[in-house]
């Protein structure tokens, strides 16, 4: 492993962990994602052991470091990491054993370097299963149960999940490289993509951070406690339906992708068009409705 990019304040005891990366940034729509790792990481205790090297990865006039205070009174500097985070003496919900979290920002520098890194981190504690996690606004309703698409090296994993397989093609992000990296290097690897409301992009979806868990859930075989995500998503439901009930166009266009996604079901894959396709159908959905009313 090559210490220029990993800082190890210890090596931790792990009984072969399961690696669990998500970012945030451009793969954390409605921070699914980072929501997903974060519930995880309070929820199992796991603490910091280590993290990537900022400044080989990161652009500070793009990810600001941010000024803290201490106490009111003394300030500190927090500069933005992908820190290393570890369970110890198992995980019940892992069959007793062990996780190693990755989260942060997207790295803007070195993305070569960096999924080099994490593969050979994950060679180093001896991973037997590297998951990454990540979430793309789509064109599904809030309404419905949320989507989530699966990669794996293995495609019937995929099926016993009963998953669909992502068919997406185009630009990608962190996430997508390094499955990509993780899976070409021969470790065992899994990535799960959450669909949210692109019409939501920028509101918090625990319904999708939930559905992320859930289908950990099912990877694994083990039970999550996600009772405290559970009860956000119905709160976040009834929120955003009381929003979107106020804008009649609104409402019928949510409709219409009720429509959609309920005759979709059934069908199996669901191709999902580009953040511009969903952005063009809106703007002429509203423009006919103009025409409409005029």
């Amino acid at each position: 492993m090559d210490r220029r990019y990993i800082e190890l304040e210890r090596r931790p005891e792990l009984n072969r962990p399961v690696l669990i990366a998500g970012f945030t940034g451009w793969n954390d729509a409605a921070e699914a994602a980072s929501l997903a790792v974060d519930t995880l990481r309070e929820e199992w205790g796991a603490e910091q052991f280590g993290a990537f090297v900022g400044e080989e990865f990161f652009d500070y006039q793009s990810v600001r470091p941010q000024i803290k205070l201490i106490e009111g009174v003394t300030r500190t500097v927090e500069w933005p990491e992908n820190a290393l985070y570890a369970t110890s003496g198992g995980v019940q919900a892992l069959g007793g054993r062990d996780a190693v979290l990755i989260s942060g920002p997207e790295p803007n520098f070195r993305w070569r370097a960096f999924c080099q890194g994490v593969v050979d981190l994950g060679r180093e504690l001896d991973a037997s299963l590297v998951l990454t996690m990540g979430a793309l606004l789509a064109d599904v309703p809030h309404s419905r149960p949320v989507s989530v698409a699966a990669n794996a090296q293995d495609p019937s994993l995929v099926e016993n999940l009963k998953l669909s397989a992502s068919r997406y093609e185009g630009p990608t992000g962190v996430t997508g490289v390094l499955h990509r990296y993780v899976a070409e290097a021969g470790l065992p690897a899994v990535s799960f993509w959450a669909s949210v409301p692109h019409y939501l992009p920028s509101v918090p979806s625990a319904p999708a951070a939930l559905g992320l868990l859930q289908n950990l859930q099912n990877l694994v075989g083990g039970r999550l406690d996600t009772s405290h995500l559970e009860r956000t998503s119905e709160d976040y439901q009834r929120q955003v339906a009381a929003a979107v009930s106020q804008d009649s166009d609104l409402v019928s266009y949510v409709q219409m992708l009720e429509e959609r996604y309920d005759a979709q079901t059934d069908g199996g894959t669901r191709d999902l068009p580009s953040g511009d396709e969903l952005a063009s159908e809106l703007e002429q959905f509203l423009r006919e409705k103009g025409d409409e009313e005029q």
